[in-house]
């Protein structure tokens, strides 16, 4: 397939879906003692060509590193974003073999305005909370379509 140049305002997104949303943060848990933040990211996608549309899925889990509490503060989210690509065929097509052939330049489209939007949900969610100081990395989207997690131990 030939890679054309993705126009941006060809991208809408069409629905966005919180899915899950939870902080588990035990009461005697001291906000005080968090040294740091282990978390990790999975990013999936799916296609319905008839409809020009993308699904991504985003789930991240985190959970505080501290010194003195013996059990950790943990986050969990799940979210869902529908996109509407206007020139999806000529972008994506699926090979006889039913494998889906994307142009890289779109899959890295979607994964940078997934990973960015939930970014910033994630800031919004987690203020006033065990949580606030978490401030999800910028990273480079084709970490994330490499179709494995992302943790931290992968951006030091």
């Amino acid at each position: 397939m030939e890679r054309k140049a993705i126009q941006p305002d060809k991208i809408i997104i069409r629905e966005f879906r919180l899915i899950k949303g939870q902080i588990d943060s035990p009461y005697e848990f001291r906000m005080s003692d968090i040294t740091s933040f282990d978390f990790n990211v999975d990013f999936n996608t799916g296609v319905n060509i008839e409809e020009n549309l993308v699904r991504s899925d985003f789930q991240i889990n985190v959970s505080t590193v501290s010194q003195a509490n013996s059990v950790e503060a943990k986050g969990s989210y799940h979210f869902v974003f529908i996109f509407f690509i206007e020139d999806m065929p000529e972008h994506i097509v699926i090979t006889p073999e039913q494998i889906v052939d994307w142009n890289p330049n779109l899959a890295n489209a979607i994964a940078s305005i997934t990973y960015s939007t939930a970014r910033g949900i994630l800031m919004s969610r987690f203020q006033g909370t065990v949580m606030e100081s978490f401030i999800l990395p910028v990273i480079d989207p084709n970490l994330l379509l490499q179709n494995v997690a992302v943790s931290n131990t992968q951006l030091k």
